[in-house]
């Protein structure tokens, strides 16, 4: 393996210390994938530079220019405090003509649009909730189409931000007033989806043309909420890791599914990453009925890669250790380069 120059991008806020030692399991969990990755590929003998960027492109130009990396590895997931401008930074890094990691322009754009992404999957004769968008500054109307519970959220933006147990509503007065939270909280348009019971399954998936499908993963609820409260990803559920101990909330391999299930849906995640046009590496997120069915949620192109996250830990129960995952993206990014290949 030779030795690369790689420029890691990051948010300003989450550039890694040297060493995690004196920080709590809290303060770690705002940089953890940053300092995970930079760290590994150093010790993989590459030569690292990590830059926080986010208001500005010049010292991303600066950095190119000067550094010459082999190839630049994107943490970034958002620029200027918006998610919808991180396909920017890709199209901005093609245009420089540096070969980059992880999904290319079009692929985030059609992704993001959680209306948009159903839309095209549907297509694909793959179960998705049905549902309702409701654009900022217009009267929330429920479509006769759409039973009630349904769960409200930012069209646009992921990571479970805004998601809470008051997500779920069962009145049309409910709906209204989430609708009016996630307008308020994101400033993004909102979406309304059948509610769908069942289990919350992740499956990775890395590749351009040809690709890998990880085991199907399983986030574990635990006892959050108790007996009333509904197993959903909840924004506190994802992120506050005092929480997450103090219910039980973990992932781990998705147990006690046929492998009939299991081959359904690792087939629906490679469809749904063709469909949407993702390259590099991407999550897909369904719920699974009692029945079986297996309903798409989302796609996450570039999904956190921390050690400790779903995606990681599914490549390393599939053999595929931390370090030649992070090798794999890397290759993944400068081959695509090297074949000319901008689905942007």
């Amino acid at each position: 393996m030779r030795r690369l120059r790689i420029l890691v991008l990051m948010h300003p806020d989450f550039m890694p210390p040297d060493s995690s030692d004196g920080y709590t399991a809290q303060e770690i969990n705002n940089w953890k994938t940053e300092y995970d990755v930079v760290s590994t590929l150093r010790a993989a003998g590459h030569d690292v530079r990590a830059l926080g960027a986010q208001e500005e492109i010049k010292p991303v130009r600066e950095a190119i220019e000067e550094f010459k990396p082999h190839v630049v590895f994107t943490l970034l997931e958002e620029f200027h405090n918006n998610v919808a401008f991180d396909q920017h930074i890709a199209s901005y890094l093609e245009l420089m003509k540096v070969p980059y990691t992880g999904c290319n322009p079009r692929g985030l754009i059609l992704a993001r649009g959680k209306d948009l992404s159903k839309t095209l999957v549907h297509h694909r004769r793959i179960a998705v909730p049905a549902f309702a968008v409701f654009p900022m500054r217009r009267k929330v109307r429920r479509p006769k189409h759409l039973p009630l519970p349904l769960i409200v959220k930012s069209l646009n933006m992921d990571g479970s931000a805004g998601i809470s147990q008051a997500s779920i509503v069962d009145t049309d007065e409910k709906l209204a007033e989430r609708v009016a939270f996630i307008h308020d909280r994101s400033e993004t348009a909102a979406i309304a989806e059948q509610f769908i019971e069942g289990r919350e399954l992740y499956v990775g998936v890395i590749g351009n043309n040809r690709l890998r499908v990880l085991p199907v993963w399983e986030l574990k609820f635990g006892s959050m909420g108790g007996r009333r409260s509904r197993h959903i990803a909840t924004e506190k559920a994802k992120h506050d890791t005092d929480y997450q101990e103090k219910v039980g909330i973990v992932d781990g391999p998705a147990k006690d599914l046929s492998p009939e299930v299991t081959a359904r849906i690792q087939r629906a995640a490679k469809r749904i990453y063709r469909a949407l046009g993702l390259d590099g590496y991407a999550r897909i997120d369904f719920r699974l009925t009692a029945d079986g069915t297996p309903y798409f949620i989302e796609a996450n192109p570039n999904p956190e890669i921390a050690k400790s996250q779903e995606f990681a830990t599914a490549a390393q129960h599939a053999g595929l250790k931390y370090p030649d995952l992070l090798q794999r993206i890397l290759t993944l990014g400068i081959s695509r380069a090297k074949a000319g290949v901008s689905l942007g």
